[in-house]
């Protein structure tokens, strides 16, 4: 009997280690990832800044007319390949719409699971700004050195000098209009007003009227490109969407296989060439197949830094244009890692001087303190946000949604 014991002992302690074995592998591999992901974003910053910058650009010799696929036109004896072409084909009106998820009971048991995650994610930008707000209005002595108070705790969120400056002037107004007095009033107003500062009518996704649409991703790399293009045609889908991706992004190793990875698991195909292929050539193949198939949206991803002396917003500004002979680039999103801070308005400042970025995908809004990065995007540049991403599942990515996101900042 003594000797069952004294196995099962033995077998229970062999278990524990092997657990605590396990816990340590996956825990150095996070570790690793993590370091990764870090190293390539500041490199991929150090690029950014080193780009000369986009005026300068104008001026500099164009990109030469290179035959980067096989030609599939001749004309008189003559071979014309694809990106030699220069007359652009009328393209059909876009159709800018929402994104229904499905069945109304549906939608609204998702956006209540939804809305219960977006809340937890911004715990630590609520601990960080509407925490010390309210602190700061229980006094209930609203004089100068209170509003000091408030732009202190606003500058601190990322919020912007300028937009702190904005909002708080828009709030002394409604305030004294309102004739409002107690604290709970004042924190409520503060919250529509910042639900105001963020709608800017933009918020919904655009598709082409005919054709498939085309999405382009940009971004620096270690921003959670790849797993945004996972989670938005994972959205799709359930919108009742026919979605591919293009692995665009050739330059980065293992790039292409992540989002094969990504594409498998979610149940999508992906277009795809080796490693260091030209970006665009995939992208004409990806449109060529939509259009074969009847797809309705291609999800490019795009490189974040190249490893060539190719300037970065030319190479994006060339997928532009080869996307564009075979279908419409209704969107493109820009992929910015919310725990940047104000290195995401620098990033989404350079991107949309190139490339005409039409909305922001923000990421990570659960891994920051400073979710004030939101109003300073919208405010600075102009750009909506189009979608938030609070956490790694496929479900943790959804359509942004000023008094929604408000609401659960203040709640």
């Amino acid at each position: 009997m003594s000797e069952e014991k004294e196995q099962k002992k033995l077998e229970k302690e062999e278990q524990k280690r092997k657990q605590r074995e396990e816990r340590e592998r996956l825990k150095a591999e996070r570790k690793e990832r993590k370091e990764r992901e870090r190293r390539e974003k500041e490199q991929a910053l150090d690029e950014m800044q080193e780009l000369p910058d986009i005026e300068a650009d104008q001026n500099s010799e164009e990109l030469k007319c290179e035959p980067i696929f096989q030609p599939s036109k001749v004309e008189e004896g003559v071979v014309i390949p694809y990106e030699c072409e220069e007359e652009p084909q009328e393209q059909p009106p876009i159709l800018e719409e929402p994104l229904t998820i499905l069945e109304e009971e549906a939608q609204e048991e998702d956006r209540e699971g939804w809305f219960s995650r977006l809340r937890n994610g911004l715990s630590k930008s609520r601990m960080n700004f509407v925490a010390p707000l309210s602190r700061a209005m229980a006094s209930r002595r609203f004089d100068d050195a209170f509003w000091e108070e408030v732009e202190e705790i606003l500058v601190g969120a990322d919020v912007g000098v300028d937009m702190t400056m904005i909002l708080v002037e828009r709030v002394k107004a409604r305030m004294a209009r309102e004739k409002v007095k107690e604290p709970e009033q004042l924190l409520a107003l503060f919250r529509g007003v910042l639900a105001e500062a963020l709608d800017t009518g933009a918020q919904y996704l655009r598709f082409a009227t005919q054709g498939p649409s085309v999405f382009m991703v940009v971004g620096v790399n270690g921003t959670g490109k790849t797993t945004t293009i996972a989670k938005l045609g994972h959205l799709l889908q359930r919108d009742e969407k026919t979605v591919i991706f293009a692995a665009g992004d050739t330059f980065r190793a293992a790039g292409v296989e992540q989002l094969e990875t990504w594409g498998e698991r979610v149940g999508l195909h992906t277009v795809k060439h080796r490693q260091g292929a030209d970006a665009a050539a995939v992208i004409h193949d990806a449109v060529e197949s939509a259009n074969a198939r009847g797809i309705d949206v291609v999800i490019a991803d795009t490189a974040g830094r190249l490893h060539t002396k190719t300037n970065l917003m030319e190479e994006l500004k060339k997928i532009r244009r080869i996307a564009e002979r075979g279908a419409q680039v209704t969107e493109t999103l820009l992929v910015i890692d919310a725990t940047t801070g104000q290195n995401g308005v620098i990033q989404a400042s350079r991107f949309k001087e190139a490339v005409d970025v039409t909305g922001v995908v923000l990421t990570k809004l659960d891994g920051t303190a400073k979710g004030g990065i939101v109003v300073a995007i919208v405010h600075d540049l102009g750009i909506p946000i189009k979608f938030i991403g609070v956490g790694e599942g496929l479900d943790d990515l959804y359509p942004f949604d000023p008094e929604e996101f408000a609401a659960a900042l203040f709640s």
